[in-house]
């Protein structure tokens, strides 16, 4: 009885915590019209934090890295696509029990979904709000290393057309000459399964940069962590 009261006095206290921090900046949040752009829960997680709507389609989901980058390739193009599914992945090394989306080429994972229709039907609902933002300047991509970032994916990605821009991972390509870059760990191995979720990114983020102060301005301004 007495552990699991710890627990529950933990729980509530980590609660409280969130709920004021989670408040401050949302207090401190000028911009709410923002587009999030993530390959994984890591967007989602922000529209929570700051108990805002899904401005995207990316919630709630993962995409492996090559197919994510050729989506920011042409990102036009795939979003003027009708999302079709189908059985089996590509990436057959991972076993899948929730629906594959396909986008011509590319493949869209629907981790939380339950079925076929509702994640077509939140897909195509959160892609039209999306749509509605004609401001590419007030989209902000994302990309980290959770089931691998090649340096040369994250090349690519900086030569992206896209005014912000912002990546997580060990990759050491872009130390000290991409302060968008931010280096969670020392492992110059991208492809280290190690690397956190999206949820657990999130969580992580606080501690490299202010969210909210990207959110607002579109720069960088590093926290606790520089390196």
């Amino acid at each position: 009885m007495l552990v699991a009261f710890e627990i529950w006095i933990k729980r509530k206290a980590q609660q409280y915590f969130e709920n004021f921090y989670s408040a401050r900046d949302i207090a401190r949040l000028k911009n709410k019209d923002f587009v999030i752009i993530s390959r994984n829960c890591w967007g989602g997680q922000i529209y929570q934090w700051l108990k805002l709507p899904y401005n995207t389609p990316f919630v709630g989901l993962f995409i492996y890295t090559p197919c994510y980058i050729k989506i920011l390739k042409r990102f036009d193009h795939y979003m003027s696509l009708e999302l079709g599914f189908i059985e089996e992945s590509k990436y057959s090394e991972y076993p899948t029990n929730y629906p594959i989306g396909i986008l011509e080429d590319v493949e869209i994972h629907f981790k939380h979904y339950v079925d076929e229709d509702e994640a077509r039907d939140k897909w195509n609902r959160r892609k039209e709000r999306m749509l509605e933002n004609k401001n590419m300047d007030n989209y902000y991509f994302s990309i980290c290393s959770w089931r691998g970032l090649l340096d040369k994916d994250l090349k690519e990605f900086y030569e992206l057309p896209f005014k912000n821009k912002l990546s997580f991972g060990g990759n050491d390509l872009l130390e000290g000459k991409e302060k968008r870059h931010i280096k969670l760990y020392n492992n110059s191995n991208a492809s280290d399964r190690n690397a956190p979720n999206g949820k657990k990114l999130f969580k992580l983020t606080f501690l490299y940069l202010d969210l909210v102060a990207w959110l607002n301005s579109g720069k960088i301004y590093r926290t606790r962590f520089k390196d």
